[in-house]
């Protein structure tokens, strides 16, 4: 008999609606705060035509980013029967060779994305970068003792040799779609 496979962890689940919580909430604040103190923002159609165009760019750089470390995941992460959005195997091959925590950028850039899409300039200022600073520190914070705990000493040698995040241009690249995998290259991106 096939065993049911759960959904995923309360831990997971929790994260994902504090960051929606987070998106809607930043939505509505952003709103409320430009009416109460830029007034006619809402009808500048030039700042929005912009904004919307900035927030669909930021967007696919956000979805990208997640995409990539979700399919890294998603093949080489993940035994059978395990709960959807979790993994019991350490991955430390493509994107993951770079940096620990890919899918951070994505989730950072999300409510950034968003604030432009929607044009509000109190979201962009303010709030959102705000937010992402949240989604980062609760990443580095969490995160880092949930992989530590589950992969041990595989996890802290990992750590000792691949950074959190990281900025190098062939990394981001690959992290945000922008350049196709190379013929000869295996597994990972750096040959892995």
């Amino acid at each position: 008999m096939k065993k049911k496979r759960a959904f995923t962890t309360v831990s997971v689940v929790v994260r994902i609606l504090l960051w929606l919580l987070m998106l809607v909430g930043g939505s509505i604040l952003g709103i409320w705060l430009d009416s109460m103190l830029l007034g006619d923002i809402h009808h500048n159609l030039l700042f929005h035509i912009f904004s919307f165009i900035v927030g669909v760019f930021l967007a696919r750089l956000a979805f990208c980013a997640a995409a990539t470390g979700g399919r890294e995941l998603a093949s080489r992460g993940r035994s059978e029967n395990l709960p959807r959005l979790e993994t019991d195997k350490l991955v430390t091959e493509g994107i993951y060779s770079y940096m620990r925590h890919p899918m951070l950028m994505g989730l950072s850039l999300l409510p950034l994305a968003l604030a432009f899409i929607i044009g509000s300039p109190s979201f962009i200022l303010v709030i959102a970068p705000v937010e992402a600073l949240f989604i980062a520190v609760m990443v580095l914070t969490l995160e880092e003792m949930e992989c530590r705990a589950k992969f041990g000493r595989e996890y802290e040698e990992y750590a000792e040799n691949v950074p959190s995040v990281c900025f190098d241009r062939e990394c981001l690249e690959m992290l945000f779609c922008l350049r196709k995998k190379r013929k000869g290259e295996r597994g990972g991106y750096l040959g892995t």
